[in-house]
């Protein structure tokens, strides 16, 4: 409960930032940007992520992610690399590497017999996805895959294609 407080809270104040700056973003009247804040939300767990994306270049970005779901939470750096869509202004497809480190909590799978408590697990990550920047407005829009894999208990460890998702990001 104290999770779905924290992210609306999260949610609510990008929000608030966004409005209150939109007519300050340099990004405004372009179909490209520097750096971007927002939300991500993942339909296939339901959770959703406070996502901060800042380019190094033009075609080279980082992303950082903070998630949390009702089974734990989890960080995600990303290395991306982006290339134009021909005939598409503000289009951009991309692809690269990530790591994350993952706070599980497995009250959610146990039952009287299975209690196993909680675990922390790291990994390794991969992005693909498409990345839209609106012109006129500042915002930013985007849908990724995010394959990864595990390096940590007999539960969580090995592949998962579970997360990706959909994000809204402020523009600056």
């Amino acid at each position: 409960m104290m999770k779905k407080q924290f992210f609306l809270v999260m949610i609510i104040s990008v929000l608030a930032i966004s409005s209150a700056m939109a007519q300050k973003s340099r990004s405004f009247h372009s179909s490209d940007y520097v750096t971007a804040v927002g939300v991500k939300v993942y339909p296939g767990s339901g959770g959703a992520a406070v996502t901060l994306k800042h380019f190094l270049n033009k075609g080279i970005a980082l992303e950082a992610l903070g998630y949390a779901w009702e089974r734990g939470a989890r960080a995600t750096g990303l290395l991306e690399f982006h290339w134009d869509i021909t005939g598409a202004p503000g289009l951009k497809w991309y692809v690269g590497p990530g790591v994350h480190v993952g706070f599980y909590n497995d009250k959610y799978y146990n039952d009287i017999r299975d209690n196993r408590g909680s675990y922390a697990s790291a990994g390794l990550d991969g992005v693909i996805g498409l990345d839209y920047k609106f012109n006129k407005i500042p915002l930013n829009i985007s849908a990724d895959w995010q394959p990864s894999f595990d390096f940590g208990n007999e539960r969580y460890h090995g592949f998962g294609g579970d997360f990706g998702g959909i994000a809204a990001r402020y523009t600056f």
